[in-house]
This record gives structure tokens, sequence and C-alpha cells, in this order.
């Protein structure tokens, strides 16, 4: 069952929409995904539906419903849709999904601690051991949090094609702080390979975040959406 949500950035109940029909795709084994009316494929949606109103729901390509419904009234929708076994790709709609937020708000500490740093050394790139924390800090922790977060928000709206969540964005995000901590340790140690270890991780989280991004950018030919393994 293939159930599309068509919004727009200047509709003010389509967050709520989102919210509601978000809910429901967890619960329920639907392919859903959320049409900008900026986008190309929403503006065509629209004009062969006629809409008049959003946020409007389309099951099927057929118009079921305009304005914001209930969570009950949602479910009905779909009721003939099974129930959910696992998590699958998700579509990138208006509202930043938690691990998404997540990234961002690591970001914003990041570039708060890389200030603090800048404030008590003078420079991000210091002398001595800890000669590299900072610019770690500020381009691991700061740039790479902020890239992982709205690239995985906003290339998924670009293309169409959902990308993977579930538990991977959150060993990313693990493998990206853990291995800044990792690292930092290692520049108070004699031993190199504890630093090694460090950034290890940090480009483990790059190797993830680059196997999360290839099916939206390159999707499949056979679906042109990616699959749960």
């Amino acid at each position: 069952m293939k159930v599309e949500l068509l919004v727009s950035e200047w509709c003010p109940t389509c967050p709520q929409a989102e919210r509601v029909w978000r809910q429901v795709a967890d619960e329920r084994a639907i392919d859903f995904s959320v049409l900008d009316m900026a986008q190309p494929e929403g503006r065509a949606l629209a004009h062969r539906l006629r809409l008049k109103t959003i946020p409007a729901i389309a099951i099927d390509g057929t118009l079921i419903a305009v304005g914001v419904q209930s969570v009950e009234e949602a479910r009905r929708m779909v009721a003939a849709a099974p129930a959910k076994a696992r998590a699958s790709p998700r579509h990138a709609g208006m509202l930043l999904s938690t691990d998404n937020r997540a990234f961002i708000v690591a970001a914003m500490i990041h570039l708060i601690l890389a200030g603090l740093w800048l404030l008590a050394v003078g420079a991000l790139l210091a002398e001595g051991a800890l000669r590299l924390v900072g610019v770690h800090v500020f381009g691991a922790g700061f740039m790479l949090s902020l890239i992982y977060g709205l690239g995985a928000h906003m290339l998924p709206r670009f293309t169409g094609n959902p990308i993977r969540m579930g538990a991977l964005p959150w060993v990313q995000l693990s493998a990206l702080h853990g291995g800044l901590a990792v690292f930092a340790l290692g520049s108070w140690l004699p031993e190199a390979s504890v630093g090694l270890a460090g950034g290890a991780l940090v480009w483990s989280s790059f190797l993830i975040f680059a196997g999360r991004l290839w099916p939206v950018l390159w999707p499949r030919p056979d679906r042109g959406v990616i699959r749960d393994a």
C-alpha cells in the first residue's frame, strides 16, 4: 500500500499531519512518503489529483482525505495493511528525525567546545601533545556531526529516495563521538595505537554514513528504493 502525504513549507498544519502519519507508518507495513509541493513529484501528483487544499493524503494514487487526521482516522485508512514487523527505510519529510536532531545537537555542543578551546588556547591548532584536539573537536565533532544530520535529512528530500534508519544512525553517532573521545585520550598517552583506534572509529562513522547514503543517491534500478537487508 502506497501512502503519500502532500505538504508545503508554508502550510501551518502540515507538520502536525506528518507527525500523525509517521506514527502510523511506524505501525503498519505501508510505503509512506512525504511529497513537498515545491518538488516536481509533489507538483505532479497535486496537478493530477487537482488538489486545492493541503495537507492531503493519497493512497495508491487516489485522493483519500485532506486536512489533518487523528491517529485513529489514519489507522482506519490503512487498516488493510499488515502490521510492520521491523523498521523500514524512511522517506524524509519536513520534520527532523530523532537521530538527525541528535547529530545537530551534538554539532552545536562541539561548536561550543571548540569556541571554549579557542578562547583558552588562542588557536585550534595547539602546541605539544594536544595540538590536534581543537582541530578535531571543530572538524570532526562540529562539521561531521552537522553534515551527518543535515545530509541524512536533506538528501532524501532532494532525491525522493528513503534512507536507512533503525540502529545504524545511532551506531554512526556512537562511532563518531566514541572515536573523538578515544583520540583525545590517545593524545595524553604515549602509545600511538590509542590515537589510531580513535581515528579508525571516526572513519567508521563516515563509512556507515556513506553506506546509508549510497542507495539514496544511486537506488537499485529494479525498484528505485531501498529495502532492509
